[in-house]
């Protein structure tokens, strides 16, 4: 290889950094490593324990390694204890990520067809199809201990579905149509969902505002004070809920609505927050988004360092 053609490439490396967006992240089952997807089709994997050591040098924020998944975009990863799953434009993939037998090997998507799918990760196959959304789908959420699913869509709804009712929603919730949550301004559309893990409380958010959601009644109970902000991603976790959106910060709220704490980050707009649970050792919480840095909050209340996607 030229000469020129290592400076090409290196040129080519440094635009894309400064260009880069991480989309999706998730934590290994034993809570070992965090991944995370890139808009250029990279899966990194990193070392917690590398990271989080007293010990850690520069090359313990960088990844172990690399690999190329897609040729576009990665927008979606999860894992089970048997799989890696990433979603890109077009396809769903399963990594091997080991030989542990997972009791649950079925994967619910959903994407720009506006229709939700139900996989069987050990063949490869469909085996059920949930439609009803008349827009693309943005996310898509399990209830921790009921068969249900949760999805948000462009066209202003959330959806909940029950694989066993034949493919039909079996609640709709609409906060656009809600005095309390509608932002004319900002659009119907509905980007995030989250569901606790007691299977009562629902929260999402998008053009109208992040709202917390009596899942029995199906009514809206509190509505948070984000009035520049277009949630992103959101969670629940412990008694507090977790969002990022389009600004450069991770915002804790109490359950009553209140903002516990807002908290800085290096991305303009935040796509992707991951709690790891599975390990109290390496028990971080992970923000990426229009960034190649990685933010890393070890205490939850300040970035402890950032991961580089390189």
């Amino acid at each position: 290889m030229s000469l020129t053609t290592n400076y090409q490439e290196e040129i080519l490396k440094q635009r894309q950094q400064l260009h880069m967006t991480v989309f999706a992240q998730c934590i290994s089952p034993d809570g070992k490593y965090l991944l995370a997807g890139n808009s250029y089709g990279t899966i990194a994997v990193y070392s917690l324990n590398a990271a989080l050591s007293p010990d850690a040098n520069e090359a313990a924020l960088k990844p172990i390694f690399t690999f190329k998944a897609y040729d576009g975009a990665i927008y979606a990863l999860t894992t089970t204890e048997k799989f890696l799953i990433s979603a890109g434009l077009g396809e769903i993939k399963a990594w091997n990520w080991s030989e542990i037998i997972k009791k649950d090997n079925v994967l619910y998507s959903g994407g720009g067809d506006n229709h939700m799918y139900a996989w069987d990760l050990e063949t490869g196959t469909c085996t059920n199809t949930f439609q009803g959304h008349q827009d693309y789908i943005h996310s898509v959420a399990l209830f921790n201990q009921s068969q249900q699913i949760v999805s948000a869509s462009e066209d202003g709804s959330v959806r909940i579905w029950d694989p066993r009712n034949e493919g039909e929603a079996v609640g709709i919730l609409e906060p656009y149509k809600h005095e309390e949550c509608k932002r004319s301004q900002l659009g119907k559309w509905v980007s995030c969902v989250a569901v606790d893990s007691g299977d009562d409380w629902l929260v999402c958010g998008g053009g109208p505002s992040l709202s917390l959601w009596h899942l029995r009644s199906l009514s809206p109970t509190v509505t948070f004070d984000t009035p520049n902000t277009c949630p992103q991603i959101v969670t629940f976790h412990d008694s507090s809920i977790i969002s990022g959106g389009n600004s450069a910060s991770i915002d804790h709220w109490n359950i009553n609505g209140d903002l516990k704490t807002r908290v800085p980050c290096t991305s303009s707009s935040v796509f992707s927050i991951v709690i790891n649970t599975a390990s109290q050792h390496n028990r971080v919480l992970s923000a990426a988004g229009t960034s190649a840095n990685i933010d890393i909050y070890t205490n939850f209340g300040y970035k402890a360092f950032s991961l580089q996607f390189c």
